[in-house]
C-alpha cells in the first residue's frame, strides 16, 4: 500500500489537547512496531525505536524527531489522505462518557471521523478513552456507541495550552487587524499571541460569527462581551483552550464541531458573509508569499488550514485574508520580511499583510506596488534599505 511501511500497522490518534494518553500508553506497551499519525502532537508522544511518527502538521511532540515522516497536505485534504494513502488499522479517540447510546469527541473532531470511517472500512479497530472530564459537544463530534470496538475508562482533567498574554508587538498588530472586522463579520483565527490580540480588540463589535478551524478562550471572551450574534452557531473543528472554555462548550447548542472536510472546505468558507481570515507566518517575502511551515530547511508545522481559509476568505463577499506577524523575530534576531522565500510557500495572494509598523494592501495592486508596501509599511525600518536593493536585484522596479 502506497505510504505504508511494510509489516507495520498504522495508528491514528487525536492531537492538540485531546490525546488519550492512557490508551496510547497501553497500545505502546502492547505493540513493538507501528506508525503513529497525529496532528499538532503535544509533548509526551512515544519516542523509541519501533515507532515511526507521521503527521501533516507537526506539533512540539513530533517536531525535530529523526523518525518523523512529514506528509505535506492542506488540512482540508488530510481526510482524503487517510482514506486513499495512509489508511489506519487502529484509531484512538478521547471521548465523553456515554449518553443515550452516544459519546462525543469533545474538544477535537478534526480528521477523526474520516479516520474512524477508514479504519472501519478495512476491519480495523476504534478504541475510545472514556473520560468524564471531556465535554459533550455537538455536530460531527457525536459518535454512536456501536462505532467503538474497545473502551478504556479514565478520570483525568484535560490539559490546556499555557496562557498567553497580549503584550509587546502583538497588541498593535491586533488593533490594526481588528480595524478590518466590521459588525456582522465572520471570524477565522489561528493559534498564537497575535490572534489572541485580535480577539481582545473586538469586544466592542456586535453581531460577529465564528467559522474557523479552531477557536480558543478569546471567542468565549467575545461571547461574554456580547460581541457574538446569539442566533449564529459557532462552527469549528476543534477547541484549544482552558478548563473554563471546556465548561462553556459542554452541551452548548450554540457550538457545533464539524469534521475538517466541512470547516476547511474553501467553497463552504466562501459562503460565510464577510469572512475575515487571520493567520500568522514565520516569513513573508516581497512577492507577498508567506511561509508558516519551515525553519532553516526543517519542517516546523505544516500547511495546516491556512491555504484553505486564504482561498475561502478571498471568495467570501466582503471577506479578507490577512497575514499578521511581527516585523522582527526577537529570538532569532532576524527580519521576518525577506526578499524571497527559500523554502516552501504556505499561502499567497492575501488581502493584507500586517505588522506592528503598518499594513500592506496586496489584493488589487501590481507586484511592484505590493513589494513597496511590504517594505515601507510592514518591514522593520532597519531592514528597509536592504530589502529595496534586494528587490531590485530580483527584477522588481522599485522606486
Amino acid at each position: 500500500m502506497l505510504g505504508r511501511l511494510p509489516g507495520t500497522p498504522r495508528v491514528v490518534v487525536g492531537g492538540n489537547f485531546a490525546t488519550p494518553w492512557r490508551t496510547l500508553a497501553v497500545l505502546d506497551a502492547a505493540i513493538g512496531e507501528y506508525q503513529l499519525f497525529a496532528l499538532n502532537a503535544q509533548p509526551g508522544f512515544p519516542d523509541r525505536d519501533g515507532v515511526v511518527l507521521e503527521s501533516s502538521f507537526t506539533g512540539p511532540g513530533m517536531r525535530g524527531h529523526s523518525r518523523l515522516r512529514y506528509f505535506p497536505c492542506r488540512l482540508s485534504l488530510v481526510p482524503s489522505l487517510l482514506r486513499e494513502v495512509l489508511p489506519p488499522d487502529v484509531v484512538l479517540v478521547h471521548t465523553s462518557t456515554p449518553i443515550h447510546g452516544t459519546v462525543s469527541l469533545g474538544v477535537e473532531v478534526n480528521i477523526l471521523p474520516a479516520a474512524i470511517e477508514a479504519a472501519r472500512a478495512r476491519g480495523g479497530l476504534v478504541i475510545a478513552q472514556l473520560n468524564k472530564h471531556m465535554p459533550y459537544t455537538y455536530g460531527d463530534a457525536v459518535l454512536a456507541d456501536d462505532h467503538i470496538d474497545l473502551a478504556i475508562e479514565a478520570d483525568a482533567p484535560l490539559a490546556s495550552p499555557a496562557p498567553r498574554h497580549v503584550a509587546g508587538t502583538s497588541q498593535p498588530i491586533g488593533e490594526r487587524v481588528a480595524a478590518f472586522v466590521s459588525d456582522g463579520a465572520t471570524l477565522q483565527l489561528g493559534i498564537g499571541a497575535v490572534p489572541d490580540a485580535v480577539l481582545a480588540a473586538l469586544t466592542g463589535r456586535r453581531g460577529l460569527a465564528v467559522w474557523s478551524e479552531m477557536f480558543s478562550d478569546g471567542v468565549l471572551a467575545l461571547d461574554q462581551a456580547g460581541a457574538l450574534d446569539p442566533d449564529r452557531q459557532i462552527t469549528a473543528s476543534f477547541a484549544f483552550g482552558s478548563a473554563e472554555l471546556h465548561d462553556w462548550i459542554d452541551r452548548n447548542p450554540r457550538v457545533q464541531l464539524l469534521r475538517t472536510e466541512k470547516t476547511n472546505d474553501p467553497s463552504l468558507i466562501a459562503r460565510q458573509r464577510m469572512l475575515v481570515s487571520v493567520n500568522g507566518a514565520l516569513q513573508v517575502d516581497l512577492f507577498a508569499q508567506a511561509n508558516a511551515s519551515w525553519v532553516h530547511g526543517a519542517i516546523y508545522s505544516g500547511f495546516g488550514g491556512q491555504p484553505d481559509f486564504v482561498v475561502g476568505a478571498l471568495h467570501s463577499p466582503g471577506g479578507h485574508a490577512i497575514i499578521a506577524l511581527p516585523s522582527w523575530h526577537a529570538k532569532a534576531n532576524v527580519s521576518t520580511i525577506v526578499p524571497r522565500l527559500d523554502g516552501t510557500v504556505t499561502s499567497f495572494q492575501h488581502s493584507f499583510v500586517v505588522s506592528e509598523h503598518g499594513t500592506a494592501a496586496i489584493w488589487g495592486h501590481d507586484s511592484v506596488g505590493q513589494a513597496e508596501q511590504i517594505i515601507n509599511n510592514v518591514a522593520h525600518p532597519a531592514i528597509r534599505d536592504h530589502l529595496h536593493a534586494a528587490g531590485r536585484e530580483l527584477g522588481l522596479r522599485l522606486r
